[in-house]
């Protein structure tokens, strides 16, 4: 098993806070006999004619003294993640969780919007003091 994110517990708490439930920890996929574990899986109840929202939440904390190291790492393990799912759970939505600090910080910058936009990476905003969820950018 991978070792859990810095703020693994921090993203999963704030999920639960807008009234997420933790399905799978971590959530685990075999792809034509390649295994790989998202961070988190996660549903939410939603109308009863809506069903349920899925979620896969990839959590990064974009600490090392190169966020664009960093982030080369995350887009790399996102776009691989997000075809997993679409071959083996097309229904679940991928997000990479992403601290405050290191929005505001690094994908601010014109060059990650672009890239954000180019490759359609879905964000969760993370606030790990407060253990919240500031954003969602879908």
């Amino acid at each position: 098993m991978a070792a859990k994110d810095r703020f693994h517990e921090v993203v999963k708490i704030a999920l639960e806070k807008e009234q997420w439930t933790i399905t799978d920890d971590p959530l685990r996929l075999d792809v034509g006999g390649t295994k790989f574990e998202i961070d988190l899986g996660a549903e939410q109840l939603l109308a009863a004619e809506r069903g349920a929202e899925k979620i896969a939440v990839e959590i990064k904390t974009f600490l090392s003294d190169s966020p664009l190291t960093d982030y080369h790492a995350a887009l790399g393990q996102f776009l691989n993640y997000r075809l997993a799912l679409e071959i083996s759970e097309p229904q679940r939505i991928l997000y990479l969780a992403v601290p405050v600090i290191a929005y505001e910080a690094f994908f601010k910058r014109e060059f990650a919007q672009l890239s954000v936009e180019r490759y359609q990476i879905k964000q969760i905003i993370y606030d790990p003091i407060q253990e919240v969820i500031v954003q969602w950018i879908t």
